[in-house]
């Protein structure tokens, strides 16, 4: 499967299922998707020579079209062009391996001192009652994920909520638990922290840089777009609270292990403004991802907004690859693609392994797919005093896959997006197995201008590299 496009004035062609990337010149891009038929046809080689240059004979020499023809086919021969599907082989031991718990999402705090308009927690409630995680509920979480982890040495944990903040105690308490396990069970825990920065203070810094292997600050960007859909409950803005503690913690952790993770809604679709703004303060990890909301929300996206989205996408590429090649680049996280190695095979064809390798812990110790799905009682798959009781929907998601979705199997971002987020198809379609059309149109889009910046860098590192010569 091949997918080619143009993209700030490179000619790129992506191998699916190899995941081979080429920059090529005009008479290659247009030779590959006569080529690709030819093949499908049979043809050989100089069949495809005679054809090749009655269709394209009046635009480029027949040399030219020769030349091209013959690095094609070498390519193909090297399976890095119309490579076959080696990943399908994978899906039934995928299956039938098995379950191993790796990642727990502790859902320390079900309250909030912010109101952020589209927060799927409902200011951190979650479709029930305001609560806090008590150190019991979360040390026999970390217990339940010791037991279930199998030989897996490396554990993940996220402090999230809410906001976590506001049970900071229990975060250090059962951070010092963890630590506690992690010699006699042969274990390494990784904690991460997701927080809005209202109660950041200099010993809850030094607390998480010395114990947090990542932290998560939430901001929109500018000051009125943060203030607009990040206000406190009282109506003001939170912005001017929260930057100057975020700049400390990002210079704090020498620019490193952090993101600054905002919102883009209707009411921004200029976000490339807002990345940038983030980046003039000083941030080097930055994500600004879409809103997911119900179609009534005035400020979800709408279909009628694509366009004008995947341009503000390139906008923002072109401008990011500009201050890269400047010396002043920042980190992306929507933009960041490993082309020589990348996610594992499990990965890349099930994503995040929510409801089966990760799952989210209520305060009060129910354990649900992911944070998104808590409160759907649907999803509720058993407790921290009983374990998994509810192994069907364990099963279910374990068959959540780029093949179990038909959207995805034409689809050349499959192996990079792993087939989307099943909560975002279980609220549009009502099922897991299902994609969420405009954001995979978002994806798709992510994609291009991500291996674009890579290939215009590598350019401008052999130019450099020859100049040197």
């Amino acid at each position: 499967m091949i997918h080619q496009y143009k993209n700030n004035g490179y000619n790129i062609v992506l191998d699916v299922n190899s995941g081979s990337v080429h920059v090529v010149d005009d008479v290659v891009y247009d030779l590959i998707p006569l080529v690709e038929e030819a093949l499908k046809a049979g043809q050989t080689e100089g069949e495809m020579k005679d054809g090749m240059e009655r269709a394209l004979g009046a635009r480029y020499s027949a040399e030219d079209i020769r030349d091209a023809l013959s690095q094609i086919l070498e390519l193909k021969e090297a399976e890095m062009l119309f490579a076959p599907d080696l990943y399908e082989n994978y899906i039934m031991d995928f299956k039938k391996r098995e379950t191993v718990v790796k990642a727990l999402c502790l859902h320390i705090a079900h309250d909030c001192n912010l109101a952020c308009k589209y927060c799927f927690a409902e200011e951190g409630e979650y479709h029930g009652r305001r609560a806090l995680m008590s150190f019991e509920v979360g040390k026999k979480a970390l217990d339940f994920l010791v037991r279930n982890s199998g030989n897996r040495v490396n554990l993940e944990v996220d402090f999230f909520g809410g906001e976590p903040l506001m049970n900071w105690q229990v975060v250090k308490d059962l951070v010092a638990y963890g630590r506690s396990l992690e010699e006699p069970y042969h274990k390494k825990f990784r904690f991460t922290l997701t927080t809005n920065g209202i109660l950041l203070n200099d010993e809850i810094m030094e607390f998480a840089n010395r114990e947090m292997a990542n932290i998560v600050l939430s901001i929109d960007g500018r000051k009125e777009i943060n203030d607009l859909m990040r206000p406190h409950r009282g109506g003001q803005g939170s912005y001017d609270t929260i930057v100057p503690k975020f700049l400390k913690v990002a210079e704090s952790r020498d620019q490193m292990n952090y993101y600054v993770r905002g919102t883009f809604t209707r009411n921004n679709l200029d976000f490339s403004k807002d990345v940038m703004h983030l980046a003039d303060l000083g941030f080097k990890q930055i994500s600004v991802e879409p809103v997911v909301a119900s179609p009534e929300e005035d400020y979800a996206l709408r279909e009628e907004d694509i366009p004008v989205i995947l341009e503000e996408y390139d906008r923002l590429a072109a401008e990011l690859l500009k201050r890269s090649k400047e010396g002043r680049g920042v980190n992306f996280f929507h933009f960041m693609i490993d082309l020589q190695g990348g996610p594992c095979v499990a990965k890349r064809l099930s994503g995040c392994g929510s409801g089966t390798e990760y799952l989210a812990v209520t305060p009060w110790g129910d354990f649900y797919p992911c944070h998104q799905f808590v409160g759907m009682e649907e999803f509720l798959m058993g407790n921290v005093e009983e374990g998994i009781t509810r192994t069907d929907i364990r099963d279910e998601f374990k068959t959540c896959n780029v093949y179990a979705k038909e959207k995805c199997r034409s689809c050349f971002a499959r192996f990079y997006c792993s087939g989307g987020c099943a909560a975002n198809s279980y609220q549009f379609h009502g099922h897991i197995n299902d994609a969420y059309e405009l954001g995979c149109e978002l994806q798709k889009k992510r994609i291009e201008c991500a291996i674009m910046i890579k290939a215009a860098l590598a350019e401008a590192e052999g130019e450099e590299s020859n100049e040197k010569e």
